[in-house]
């Protein structure tokens, strides 16, 4: 039987958590997650397909909260008591990890990522050379791309009922300024540029004014924008008031060099990270 039809079927009947081979399961399915070698969310195999949610995944994580118990664990002169154990064999995996930065099993942490002081969730995939930076938090299940920069306080948030939950994705290259605020399963494109204090959520209202006229989206900044902070008006019972949305400001120019080209989107547009 499949890890996925089991988890289904456990899913279903909370009975068989009992079984020791649904409790195996389980635990090989965040082993897996842990490893890389599974994902909360797939991404596209080709230009125009979308991300994939792999429900049944999620389940397993779930699932794993309920049979697993709490237990003591030391690291140095930190003491924890929770259900979840930390990642462990970050040489091996060449991860940086400076003190006192958390990721905990089942989160998985790609060559060359860098986690300053930082706190990363069971489900999160992060990518190659990706850094987290000081106080940033990856919550559960969210999907980090390659290169990314989670620049001090970013809040990337987490997801995991229910099920079928789109997780926060955040693509290659994308520069995520410091304080900004992503949740509820909100979408930043490659390359995109956030500036500091920028809060995207599922229903946030992103608005283009590069053009003569503007062009909206919600939950979604496309790939290679420059984003920061705005507000439109909006009328209630009481009168009009102003709204927090994101605005996109200017692209981020395609370059062979990516440092590059982040520079100068930042200065170009004078935005603050």
């Amino acid at each position: 039987m499949s890890y996925q039809s089991t988890i289904e079927q456990v899913w279903t009947d909370r009975n068989l958590l009992s079984a020791p081979s649904s409790l195996t399961a389980i635990r090989e399915v965040v082993s897996l997650l842990n490893n890389g070698e599974i994902r909360v969310a797939t991404p596209p195999a080709s230009e125009g397909d979308s991300w994939v949610v792999n429900e049944w995944v999620k389940k397993a994580i779930l699932l794993y909260f309920i049979s697993q118990q709490m237990n003591p664990e030391e690291v140095g002169i930190f003491t924890f008591h929770d259900k979840i154990p930390l990642k462990r064999d970050f040489q091996e995996k060449k991860v940086r990890v400076v003190p006192p930065a958390v990721a905990r099993f089942g989160s998985f942490l790609a060559p060359g990522v860098i986690l300053m002081p930082s706190y990363v969730n069971i489900g999160a995939y992060v990518d190659e050379r990706t850094m987290v930076d000081t106080w940033a938090t990856v919550g559960s299940c969210a999907q980090i791309g390659k290169d990314v920069h989670l620049s001090g306080g970013v809040g990337i948030g987490g997801v995991l009922e229910p099920p079928q939950a789109a997780p926060v994705i955040i693509e290659d290259g994308a520069f995520i300024g410091s304080r900004c605020i992503v949740v509820e399963g909100a979408h930043i494109g490659k390359r995109a540029v956030l500036g500091a204090g920028v809060t995207i959520t599922g229903s946030s209202k992103i608005i283009d004014v590069t053009g003569s006229t503007p062009t909206e989206y919600k939950g979604f900044v496309p790939a290679n924008s420059v984003v920061i902070p705005g507000s439109y008006t909006k009328e209630f019972a009481a009168g009009s008031f102003q709204v927090p949305c994101a605005l996109i400001i200017g692209q981020r120019k395609e370059s062979t060099d990516l440092k590059t080209s982040l520079n100068d989107a930042l200065r170009e547009n004078q935005v603050a990270v």
